[in-house]
């Protein structure tokens, strides 16, 4: 492929914020493309932008903080999956329930970003933009269902922190696993994935009235 930059027209003034959308856009195509964020360069999304690198530094620092923006959004979307699945569920387990499953689901049909942005690893002490994303969407939403089902006395009450925390980490074993093994017996439509997440909900309550899946 040749190094030459197909030039895009100069930009009216107030478009940055565009190009640092459009620059997001390139790299995240091209790491789904290539499947690895070390198969991706700074001149690589240069150039499928149709700018020249010293563009890219002006919006973003360097390459790690591209792809800090980069998986940002990819949890901006995770987070309104998860919304829109529990738009209208007054029932706080079935709720919580269509939240994990949505997040199983947006994990599959994303397994590249997913797979990258969960192998970014955060140094302790130094957050980083997506994980402020992070703990300011999806998980407070998801916080607040927790908490829905501590008031009505589905699971003890308490810090709805720790049972995010294991919940979360059922849904995203149910979506590694399911990304790494397609090919073991999940059944159809995820039943699977809603049993195990139902299981769980049910040892957290320890309350045999919750009810239970018949798959």
């Amino acid at each position: 492929m040749s190094g030459d930059v197909t030039r895009r027209p100069r930009s009216p003034r107030g478009s940055g914020e565009q190009l640092a959308d459009e620059i997001i856009t390139a790299t995240t195509d091209l790491l789904i493309e290539s499947g690895s964020e070390e198969k991706v360069s700074i001149r690589a999304v240069a150039r499928r932008v149709g700018v020249t690198s010293p563009s890219i530094y002006l919006h973003f620092e360097d390459k790690d903080a591209l792809l800090d923006a980069v998986c940002a959004r990819f949890f901006e979307g995770f987070d309104e999956v998860m919304m829109q699945a529990a738009e209208g569920i007054d029932d706080p387990l079935e709720r919580g329930l269509a939240q994990g499953l949505a997040y199983v689901r947006f994990a599959i049909d994303s397994a590249v970003m997913y797979r990258i942005t969960f192998s970014r690893i955060t140094p302790p002490g130094k957050p980083t933009l997506t994980d402020e994303v992070l703990l300011s969407s999806a998980f407070v939403h998801f916080s607040e269902t927790v908490t829905a089902l501590m008031e009505q006395g589905l699971i003890p009450p308490g810090d709805p922190v720790p049972t995010v925390l294991q919940l979360w980490s059922t849904a995203h074993g149910l979506a590694s696993l399911m990304i790494a093994k397609p090919g073991l017996p999940w059944g159809d439509d995820l039943q699977m994935a809603e049993a195990t997440l139902r299981a769980a909900c049910r040892g957290l309550g320890q309350d045999p009235t919750l009810p239970r899946s018949d798959s």
